[in-house]
């Protein structure tokens, strides 16, 4: 894909949302990064929460006077399958690769590195998102301080992908998260900030929405208005438990008949092969009910006026996932005022307040007794949904996430972080072996040994990192 071209937006536009003292930190340290060149890298433009904060953020850092650009790779089907495995092993899911999978993991890092000195020369910073491209600073020659910006959950990775992804951290003079506990045990500790994603107030699929007009969405899509509507936006994703959703619906319908659920979610992330399949056993596991709305399609669950119509117009609305690295779709109907019902997991705990702005629930009945809470006392749900935007507003919008980053570059051109010393050549291909290297008592040298995984990570007794 390449570098994307943005525009700039002008900090003036936050204005209204933002407190006088956080502003003026803002533009003072602007003033002290002008000119500075920071490249953002990541797997794909399109699909995903990172893409939707890098759309926004960067056209803020470049009104700035901050020269921020944003690359993403161009990769292959297998690469994309084979990061899926690494995405999901971190987050602590039985999964096996074999050196072939590792194989092409390298190569795609090593072109996507050379591509990034072809087109950028030496940025300032690169800031590296997600284990998809990790392995691009072990490739670099030119000495660019480099930051590795984890959006997942690595709460519970599992052993051997903890032992052999997480060392590529020595390539980072910082590596961030987005809640302390994510810390796990491979990650320098010394070298870890933690700070919360955020969301754009003004993107179509946040900015205010009449309820009338939100509705009128909806009926288009065959959404009856009249009667209650509980609704889930995610991805197709074992993780984020669409079937647990459906079994919840089913036992709330038993108190509330004229219950409907949607599930939206559009198939658009090419960096997510496990899509298609999860959302055809979803369809099979609802059955033919038809208060069971499901939208895999890109006009619906990609299309961002519409996703903000489901969140404004929903009764209620459920993130009911098992693992979560922040969950910004439970921010984005917090900030509508949409009470909401999440997986006690992640961080969707550092969101929600249990009980104040929405419920946490960690199985279907209690999600389904939630629902039914809800839909029973329409004034808890309209006072929840008052606290759940002013949380958001204090603590999960875009300036914020601005100013952490600020923070962190002042910090790194300062020299408080110093770059370690970047591997090349024969030695990255060296680091191909460890991370391939034996498994379950394999020997090293055989072609198609696989390395698996499953046992979930052993907890350090190391302190957490300090959040921003």
């Amino acid at each position: 894909m390449g570098t994307l071209d943005l525009g700039l937006v002008s900090l003036e536009s936050y204005d209204s949302l933002i407190e006088a003292d956080a502003r003026q930190e803002i533009l003072s340290a602007a003033e002290s990064l002008k000119g500075l060149r920071v490249v953002h890298v990541n797997a794909t433009p399109k699909g995903g929460g990172v893409a939707e904060i890098l759309h926004s953020l960067v056209p803020m850092m470049r009104g700035l006077d901050i020269d921020a650009r944003w690359w993403t790779l161009e990769a292959d089907e297998r690469f994309f399958a084979v990061t899926k495995r690494l995405h999901n092993g971190l987050q602590g899911k039985m999964t096996s690769l074999c050196r072939e999978d590792i194989e092409c993991y390298w190569l795609h890092n090593e072109r996507a590195a050379s591509a990034i000195e072809l087109a950028f020369g030496s940025p300032d910073i690169l800031v590296i998102h997600d284990p998809q491209v990790m392995a691009v600073p072990a490739f670099l020659r030119n000495g660019t301080r480099t930051v590795w910006h984890c959006h997942i959950d690595l709460t519970t990775p599992a052993e051997d992908f903890q032992a052999r992804l997480l060392p590529l951290t020595q390539y980072y003079a910082r590596c961030l998260v987005s809640m302390p506990e994510y810390a796990a045990a491979g990650l320098p500790l010394e070298r870890t900030v933690a700070f919360p994603p955020a969301i754009d107030p003004f993107t179509a699929k946040n900015r205010d929405l009449p309820l009338e007009e939100a509705r009128a969405r909806l009926v288009g899509l065959g959404i009856d208005c009249r009667r209650p509507l509980v609704t889930q936006v995610s991805r197709f994703d074992p993780w984020k438990d669409p079937w647990g959703v459906v079994d919840a619906y089913r036992l709330a319908k038993k108190h509330v008949p004229a219950l409907q659920l949607a599930l939206v979610g559009a198939l658009t992330a090419v960096d997510d092969p496990e899509g298609l399949e999860v959302w055809q056993s979803v369809c099979s596991y609802a059955g033919d009910d038809p208060d069971i709305h499901i939208y895999p399609e890109p006009e619906v669950g990609g299309d961002e006026p519409t996703v903000n119509a489901f969140q404004t117009a929903s009764n209620v609305v459920i993130q009911k996932s098992i693992r979560e690295g922040f969950g910004l779709t439970v921010t984005e109907a917090m900030w509508k005022g949409t009470p909401v019902i999440g997986g006690d997991c992640g961080g969707i705990r550092l969101q929600i307040e249990d009980g104040v702005n929405g419920y946490l629930v960690s199985s279907a009945v209690e999600c389904a007794e939630r629902i039914v809470d809800l839909l029973d006392d329409p004034h808890r749900a309209r006072v929840m949904g008052v606290a759940a935007r002013e949380s958001v507003r204090r603590r999960f919008l875009l300036p914020r996430l601005l100013l952490d980053y600020l923070r962190l570059f002042q910090q790194i051109v300062a020299g408080q972080f110093r770059q370690p010393e970047t591997r090349a050549g024969t030695e990255a291909r060296a680091l191909t072996a460890l991370l391939a290297g034996p498994s379950n008592g394999e020997a090293a040298g055989h072609g198609h040994r696989t390395l698996r995984s499953g046992a979930r990570g052993r907890r350090g007794k190391r302190s957490p990192p300090r959040a921003a």
